[in-house]
Formats: C-alpha cells, structure tokens, sequence
C-alpha cells in the first residue's frame, strides 16, 4: 500500500527538500505541495491525501490551527523550526514533530510512524530491480551486487565496502548520501561509520555485530532501530 501525502509549507527550500524525501521513499506518493495552509484546504478537496507534512509557523491560518480542522483520517506530522510547539502538536494527534533542519533518516523515523498507524508493513524496496550497484572506485567503475554487502565502513571521507568475499572497495562518498540511496531497512546505520546489511547479521554479542574477527559497535544513536530490527526477527 502506498501512502499519498502533500507538503504545506510557505519555505521554498525546505519545501523542496521534503520533496526530495518523499520522492525517494518507495511508500510514498506526493499529491502535492503547497505554500500556505489556505491554499492547501482547498486543493486538497479535490485531491486528498491521507498525511500531511505541515509546517506550524504560516501567515493567515497557522499549522496548528489547519490541523485542528482536518478530518480524523487525516494524519500530519509537523515540520519546524521551533521546538515550543511539540505539545501542542500532538495535542492534535500529530504522529510526529520533526524539527528543521531534517534529516533523511529523522524523516524515515517519521514516515514509518506512519505506516504503523495505516497498519501497513514496510517492505524491502530493492535500489534497482537487478539488485546491483555500480561503485566508482578512483577512475573506475566497480559492479557490486547489494547482496554481496556485508558491511560499509566509513574512513574519513572515503566508504570502505566490505563483501562476502573479503574484497573491499572503496569510494569517496559520505556516509549520510549512502544511506539515503540504499533500501531500508536491509541496510540499516549501527554507528556513525558503519552501516550493515542486516540479513548478513548472524551474531549480536554485548551490542557488536560479529563478522568473523570483525566487531562492529551498536552505538546509542542508532541502537533503536537495529534492535527493533533484530527482535522483530528473534525467537525466544
């Protein structure tokens, strides 16, 4: 199931960067983007959507006060600069508040709130069908298929790409641009310098992830949704 949702914000800039989000997040349709919360009531008439990304601070009718008319079916998670409006944010039942500027993976957090509410489950969205990447590594291009990954470390500003047959390749790319491009939650951020292919996981000992005689920390930034991944898939 696909959420359709719009993005009412009067910010050029950070409209434009939800919809780079939304854009990128396979269970997710924009619908829309509008600049004021006026102008969204009406659109949205004729072309609903069932989440709203809504920015509080707007002249004429602010976020919260367009909140309070929407039908219950209608959920929004609130994006802003100011941090004062968390409570009465979810005083209308808002799934989430997320605080500019935003992060991709803070957006992530959000959106699959979302799909929790719909009661939908997310699936495992391939970057291309062929599940294949190409890696530029110095003045070529290196084909990798996204099965073969065990783990990508971060080294200063270059990516190390660790695979099953102990080959690593490395990249001059960051860490968060990585993140953004590879499906979730198959590959999943443990620290700020690692990311793990989680079907790969066999061991988990003392928040380390074992690769053989590599130990991969589970920091606390990150502990949330590794674990969350882990227990959804243990039998105790």
């Amino acid at each position: 199931m696909i959420i359709k949702c719009a993005i009412v914000d009067d910010e050029p800039l950070a409209a434009s960067l939800l919809e780079s989000y939304v854009n990128k997040t396979p269970y997710l349709e924009l619908t829309g983007i509008y600049n004021s919360a006026l102008t969204a009531m009406k659109k949205l008439r004729d072309n609903p959507a069932q989440l709203l990304f809504l920015d509080i601070q707007m002249p004429e009718l602010t976020g919260i006060e367009y909140a309070r008319l929407l039908t219950p079916d209608v959920r929004v998670i609130f994006t802003t600069a100011f941090p004062q409006y968390a409570i009465e944010g979810f005083k209308v039942n808002a799934i989430d508040y997320l605080l500019k500027p935003i992060s991709y993976e803070d957006f992530l957090r959000s959106t699959e709130k979302a799909l929790s509410w719909f009661g939908i489950t997310p699936k495992d969205e391939p970057l291309f069908e062929d599940r294949v990447v190409f890696i530029k590594s110095e003045y070529k291009l290196q084909r990798v298929r996204l099965d073969d990954i065990l783990y990508v470390e971060g080294i200063k500003d270059y990516l190390c790409f660790h695979l099953k047959s102990g080959e690593t390749i490395s990249s001059l790319m960051s860490m968060r641009k990585l993140e953004e491009m590879l499906p979730h939650p198959e590959f999943l951020r443990c620290h700020r310098s690692f990311m793990v292919r989680m079907p790969e996981v066999r061991t988990v000992d003392r928040l380390r992830i074992v690769f053989g005689d590599v130990f991969v920390p589970i920091t606390e930034n990150y502990r949330e949704r590794v674990m969350q991944y882990i227990e959804s898939h243990t039998i105790a």
